[in-house]
């Protein structure tokens, strides 16, 4: 890039205010969250540590709006997710938040340039520039020779660099990963790891990852773990 290139713009801010959330299993309430409250700047890239059932996952749903509370606020850029419509929450979802997976979530029946170009295509932004975009991405986790191949065809470390581009091909401020080395031995997870954390430094990109791995929260700027309902901060 030039040295005139301007700077991507700083990710939103996430709030999360006393959010509780509780499941029904059989004739017992399982209380998930309890309270969990935290504040992640604008470019922050934070971890979120805990045991499995702990309620990670169920957070990252309630950012994204994929999930709602039983009470609580959700506030990205100071918009209030949690006072959306269902519709509205999609549309957020679809132009301003970007997933990875620990199972990658590729469709199989599409090559892994048309896997990029499919958000695009649900924000109507397939065009030259976008097509542009998801080659240089593909560029960026070097696997542009492999444009024209099915995912079935890809190594399980190319499938995650494959989700990683196509997560971030529509430009989304905020991006959620959930347990996204999870699936990779640990060579591959450090090298995930280390593109994950490159590309959301590069693009201003606000990131939140879920993990259980110690040496994937050490490559971001913060860790908060979840302790019988709610986010407290944790140690580097």
């Amino acid at each position: 890039m030039s040295g005139n290139t301007p700077p991507h713009p700083v990710g939103p801010s996430v709030e999360l205010l006393e959010l509780r959330k509780s499941y029904e299993e059989g004739d017992r309430v399982h209380v998930v969250l309890d309270g969990a409250s935290a504040t992640i700047s604008g470019g922050d890239r934070v971890a979120i540590l805990g045991p499995s059932g702990s309620g990670k996952s169920t957070l990252l749903n309630l950012i994204s709006g994929t999930d709602l509370p039983d009470s609580g606020t959700v506030r990205v850029d100071g918009a209030d997710v949690t006072a959306m419509s269902e519709l509205e929450r999609t549309l957020f979802r679809r132009r301003h938040v970007g997933f990875v997976f620990q199972f990658f979530n590729l469709l199989p029946t599409l090559t892994v340039l048309e896997n990029l170009l499919l958000p695009l295509e649900l924000t109507g932004a397939r065009d030259a520039a976008g097509e542009a975009r998801a080659r240089e991405l593909l560029e960026r986790v070097g696997l542009v020779d492999r444009a024209g191949t099915f995912p079935d065809r890809l190594s399980g470390g190319e499938q995650q660099r494959v989700a990683l581009a196509r997560a971030l091909v529509h430009g989304p401020g905020l991006l959620l990963a959930d347990e996204p080395t999870g699936n990779l031995d640990q060579d591959l997870a450090d090298h995930v790891g280390g593109l994950l954390e490159e590309l959301a430094a590069s693009h201003g990109t606000t990131l939140v990852v879920v993990t259980h791995s110690r040496e994937l929260a050490a490559r971001m700027d913060r860790t908060l773990r979840v302790d019988h309902g709610r986010l407290v901060e944790s140690a580097p």
